[in-house]
């Protein structure tokens, strides 16, 4: 048998290695000043970045020594299935551990909030939304990110009694969520025999997936947002009914006036805790937006916008006359579209297209 993880493989892996540890040392000395923690956000913001840091750290080290240890024992027969076992379970550590490399964006390592919103088509698209939506919870799952809705608007009640879905945010806690998410924003098309149509015909539906990265608004000194700039409304919780519909006006939408942008928040059962998560989504768009402008994009993505129909989707989910799922930037496509909707998505993620 022969180890097919090679050494420069881990090294292409471990060179931050040094790196990291000088920032490890770095942030010990900080934490050790008693008025860092005058600053909680900032204190508390350093301890997750030195837990993290020592975590990759010490995976990288390990990966090290596995792959050392693997090569020592390379050739004996008796040992050989073993080996085999756990050279692909180093190589998978190390092909995760690359990709994070490359995940370096400002807020790559950082949760994310997701939206999905129905395009023109009524119950169809509405179905669709909700079916994506899933998905996405299902993926988050697998990954072991808390994911939490934050806000829905209904629509129509969906197949099967479900209900529709107009628009939904979902709030992702965890590492890299943004990073590896980042590429699922655009227009995502949906083919199949419509469960609303008396004469089974085939239909075309499309929703949108936006995803920017999970910002603190008391975290982000460089966004300056003024009491009069924003417009706070509260509003009961929507549901598609039944007893876990809020009575009450907790559920919160803040508009930014200068923008126009917008987000809204139902989850918690108190205005306080609804407003604070609203005010994050805003300055999250906020910032992603200062950022489009200090790379002088924001011009071009607004130009290339879409409508959220037919030649603008990124991936097409084919479910009739054949099953496939086709991500129409990178080619990667497999025949199991209900293996994908069940939120198996790392095939179409980890070959997303990495330049922005």
């Amino acid at each position: 048998m022969k180890i097919c993880v090679t050494a420069s493989s881990v090294w292409r892996t471990v060179f931050e290695v040094p790196q990291k540890e000088a920032r490890i040392k770095h942030i010990e000395q900080e934490l050790e000043d008693p008025g860092i923690w005058e600053d909680h956000e900032k204190a508390s913001s350093l301890s997750k970045e030195l837990a993290d840091s020592k975590e990759d750290v010490q995976g990288l080290k390990s990966m090290k020594t596995d792959l050392r240890d693997l090569q020592e024992l390379e050739g004996l027969a008796t040992l050989e299935d073993d080996l085999e076992a756990q050279a692909v379970v180093l190589e998978q550590a190390i092909a995760k551990a690359e990709r994070q490399t490359f995940l370096s964006g400002p807020h790559d390592k950082k949760g994310a909030t997701l939206t999905i919103t129905a395009g023109a088509g009524g119950k169809d698209a509405q179905d669709w939304a909700a079916m994506l939506f899933r998905m996405y919870e299902r993926y988050c799952e697998k990954k072991g990110w808390r994911a939490i809705r934050i806000h829905e608007s209904y629509g129509e009640s969906g197949a099967e009694g479900r209900a529709g879905i107009k628009q939904a945010v979902l709030d992702i806690e965890g590492s890299f969520v943004y990073g590896l998410l980042k590429k699922e924003t655009g227009v995502h098309r949906l083919v199949r025999i419509s469960p609303f149509s008396s004469q089974s015909l085939r239909h075309t539906s499309f929703a949108s997936v936006d995803v920017i990265p999970r910002l603190k608004a008391q975290e982000e000194k460089e966004i300056e947002i003024r009491p009069e700039d924003l417009r706070i409304e509260f509003t009961r919780s929507s549901g598609p009914g039944g007893q876990n519909v809020n009575k009450r006006e907790t559920a919160v939408r803040i508009t930014h006036i200068p923008t126009g942008l917008v987000a809204e928040s139902q989850h918690s059962r108190t205005q306080q805790q609804n407003r604070e998560k609203a005010l994050d989504v805003i300055v999250s768009k906020l910032t992603q937006m200062r950022e489009l402008e200090k790379q002088k994009e924001l011009a071009q993505i607004k130009g290339k916008q879409s409508a959220i129909e037919w030649g603008s989707q990124i991936r097409s989910y084919v479910l009739h006359p054949y099953k496939m799922v086709k991500d129409h930037r990178t080619g990667t496509e497999t025949s199991q579209p209900e293996h994908v909707l069940e939120g198996n998505l790392d095939e179409f993620i980890e070959t997303a297209p990495t330049h922005d």
